[in-house]
């Protein structure tokens, strides 16, 4: 009976998770991806502190927007900010301070009577607004050295619409804008009757569009008299530059992280997807980007637009998009190249459903094009 007490004794002081092997932990790690949780993991144990900067797919989530011309004002996440319009905003993490304060003394450099952010000063280079510690994802992303995949995902879109208007768009970048898909809609109808609809009878363009060229998929001439066509180069142009200001902000990530193959910056409202392949962040680290001299951007090169247009688009599922508007954009130099690209999976592929599907139906549509100017 002594023997088999002090067996269970000798069991219960074993620890059976320091048993795990190294690899099974990192597959752990990077199945949460989330940098928050990866933080309170890394305090956990010496061990873990260790393994946390080793692991390859990281996830962001960035709680609120500060602009660099007024870091007193945070933009909170339910608020609609418009950083890449008025001027570079940072980005910023709140509530990191002690599982953060701990990983960097655990991980970072240690200096002599410093935070464990500290800038060439001395001084920790955070911003403490209302008692919150606020972190750049910059200074978030330092200690890990393997990361591979990266995602950031904004608090909200950038483009402050209107309610029941849809907008999305999806942007490719190498040094310089690759591609771009735009999906608009002046309002959206739901297919279930029970919830409350989008649409807003007041911009429902298809009621002054008559029908006329909703039969051979032209675009009614009212369109270019009411206002329709005006709109959509807002849409467009504004798609731009929120796109290219967040590429602009990722410069210091992409040159620190060498071993990033794939990175996406998107927002909690599912508004702009930003996205870089490894032979794109490449393109990058070897040819510096060129900024646009007028804000804190790069510049859109000149650039070749297609346009799909349904004054009324009825969804499989019954969801009708009023005013549906498609637009594929590449630069000017290689558009020719790439047209039966442009044309195909890549453009109908651009957007989750049932946003796919309306691409998918818009492209089968009389094509326009146009042409902008490097901006």
């Amino acid at each position: 009976m002594s023997s088999f007490g002090s067996d269970l004794t000798s069991s219960s002081s074993i620890d059976h998770f320091d048993l795990l092997p190294d690899s099974l932990i990192l597959l752990i790690f990077n199945r949460i991806g989330d940098v928050k949780a990866l933080g309170r993991c890394g305090v956990v144990s010496r061990r873990f502190h260790e393994l946390v900067p080793q692991v390859e797919n990281v996830v962001v989530r960035v709680d609120c927007v500060i602009s660099d011309d007024d870091a007193s004002s945070p933009v909170g996440s339910s608020g609609k900010t418009r950083g890449p319009l008025l001027g570079l905003f940072r980005l910023v993490f709140s509530g990191l301070v002690r599982p953060f304060q701990a990983l960097g003394q655990l991980l970072g450099p240690k200096r002599p009577g410093s935070g464990p952010i500290t800038g060439a000063s001395g001084v920790e280079d955070e911003l403490d607004q209302g008692g919150i510690t606020h972190h750049s994802p910059t200074q978030v992303l330092k200690n890990f050295s393997e990361i591979r995949s990266l995602r950031i995902e904004l608090p909200s879109g950038e483009l402050g619409i209107e309610d029941g208007v849809l907008l999305k768009w999806r942007a490719d970048f190498g040094s310089t804008l690759d591609n771009c898909v735009i999906l608009g809609a002046s309002s959206v109808i739901s297919a279930n009757p029970s919830k409350n609809s989008l649409s807003l009878d007041s911009n429902d363009e298809s009621r002054s569009h008559g029908g006329g060229g909703e039969e051979n998929g032209s675009i009614p001439e009212s369109f270019y008299t009411n206002g329709g066509l005006k709109l959509r180069v807002v849409w467009t142009i504004s798609s731009l530059i929120a796109a290219s200001a967040r590429h602009y902000l990722l410069q210091p990530i992409i040159s620190e992280h060498k071993t990033l193959d794939s990175l996406v910056l998107t927002d909690a409202d599912g508004q702009g997807v930003l996205s870089m392949n490894r032979d794109q962040l490449e393109e990058l680290r070897v040819k510096p980007l060129s900024a646009s001299s007028a804000s804190k951007r790069t510049l859109v090169p000149a650039l070749n637009m297609r346009l799909w247009y349904a004054p009324s688009l009825v969804l499989p599922d019954g969801t009708v998009l009023k005013g549906a508007t498609l637009v594929a954009i590449r630069p000017s130099e290689q558009a020719g190249a790439k047209r039966e690209v442009l044309e195909g999976a890549w453009v109908s592929s651009a957007f989750e459903e049932p946003f796919g599907t309306a691409a998918k139906m818009l492209v089968k549509r009389r094509t326009y094009c146009l042409e902008m100017n490097s901006f």
